[in-house]
């Protein structure tokens, strides 16, 4: 007898991408030499967002040394590192007209410094090569190496964001190179560096309530600033199935307690991702 595969909610359907905007960056991360995690990762916005002209820019590579059982990115043992990509991603940048440019990468534990001196670079090349634009970059943790994450805070971007993505009891079966602790005190130590602090978690993939507002407190108590929640979504039978799928309402609720707790900035929703409406962001205590 044939299974059938479930459907997803009615809530979790987008259009087709399609448009002059969606092609023109498809074009443009060709030419570059360029990944993004928009494709790597199947991210369902890809449409909506290219159409703005925004992007998430992926450097170091497209192969992850990580293994993470809910990630559509390639995982295996790089090849070196490009360090003419920040210069790339600097033109890419500039033809976009962007004001406001979300980098990230792959994990590259196989690098001494995990890859952010890249990072950094890329920073300084964009703010001295496009004035005015605001920079967010979603690192990974650098295995806890203080001085690796000094560089990228010196190099001022406007937002660190690290994504803690799931609930401490989950790392052994989503993320088990990762460790709950070491990423809270990368965001921690980013905050006492008077960073601009971000994160991100994925909902259903076996979470309950009230390990949600753990976690929520956790990030309350270091003064985090921003959150993005999401619905996971399962990339191919090989990764993590989805436990459940959260409903709007849900989102909505948590958003409120995140809020409530004093967050800054919170995208709650089926379909948010990581830099999902980044550039909204209030960045002055006023906005």
């Amino acid at each position: 007898m044939k299974i059938r595969k479930k459907r997803h909610p009615h809530w979790l359907k987008v259009p087709m991408p399609a448009g002059k905007n969606y092609h023109d960056i498809r074009a443009l991360v060709g030419e570059q030499n360029l990944h993004t995690v928009c494709e790597s990762a199947h991210c369902p916005n890809i449409g909506e967002c290219w159409n703005s002209r925004t992007a998430t820019f992926m450097i170091l590579g497209d192969l992850c040394t990580r293994d993470c059982r809910f990630c559509a990115v390639k995982n295996g043992t790089p090849d070196g590192c490009d360090y003419d990509e920040p210069m790339r991603i600097v033109e890419a940048v500039k033809k976009l007209a962007l004001k406001y440019a979300v980098i990230t990468s792959v994990t590259r534990d196989d690098l001494d410094d995990g890859g952010a001196s890249v990072f950094a670079e890329t920073i300084r090349q964009i703010h001295k090569k496009v004035p005015g634009c605001k920079v967010e970059v979603l690192i990974p943790d650098f295995r806890g190496d203080r001085a690796a994450l000094q560089l990228v805070i010196d190099a001022k971007p406007e937002v660190i964001n690290h994504n803690l993505e799931t609930v401490p009891r989950l790392y052994g079966s989503a993320r088990p190179q990762a460790i709950y602790a070491r990423s809270i005190e990368l965001l921690e130590r980013a905050k006492q560096a008077s960073m601009i602090t971000k994160t991100g978690l994925m909902l259903g993939l076996g979470e309950n309530e009230s390990e949600i507002y753990g976690v929520l407190r956790d990030l309350a108590d270091i003064k985090c600033d921003f959150l993005t929640l999401g619905q996971y979504l399962q990339p191919s039978a090989a990764h993590l199935p989805i436990d459940r799928y959260v409903s709007p309402e849900e989102f909505s609720t948590y958003k409120e307690q995140a809020l409530a707790l004093g967050f800054r900035h919170v995208e709650s929703g089926p379909l948010v991702r990581s830099s999902y409406h980044a550039a909204s962001q209030p960045f002055n205590a006023s906005d």
